[in-house]
């Protein structure tokens, strides 16, 4: 799998996370069939600010609901994005987690 092509299934996957809602790197590397690559999830997140259409990367956030990109997104902004779509945030952490964790693998099933 190319680099590039691997990047561009990750953003078309977080295109599809909902205001109000957050997933993990490893949930979308499960969801591509690519278990392991939780970091080039992440690595394409990094790269996310300069794609279009834009990827909502501020909804990604490490298995434990950490705000772990929030110095890729300067100060405080990725916790001011999440706020401001609903999501709590303390201590640079996504409160109640399991309720708006958004994991594709489940949301996206084919009917």
């Amino acid at each position: 799998m190319e680099k590039d092509n691997f990047f561009d299934m990750v953003y078309q996957v977080a295109r599809l996370i909902p205001r109000g809602r957050v997933t993990s790197y490893g949930a979308i590397a499960a969801y591509l069939g690519t278990k392991g690559s939780s970091r080039m999830v992440g690595y394409a997140m990094n790269g996310a600010g300069r794609v279009h259409p834009p990827v909502p990367a501020h909804r990604v956030v490490n298995r434990a609901g950490l705000l772990t990109a929030k110095h890729h997104f300067g100060g405080s902004l990725m916790q001011q994005l999440l706020e401001s779509e609903g999501v709590e945030v303390q201590n640079d952490q996504v409160r109640h987690l399991k309720a708006v964790f958004w994991d594709p693998s489940i949301e996206l099933k084919p009917d």
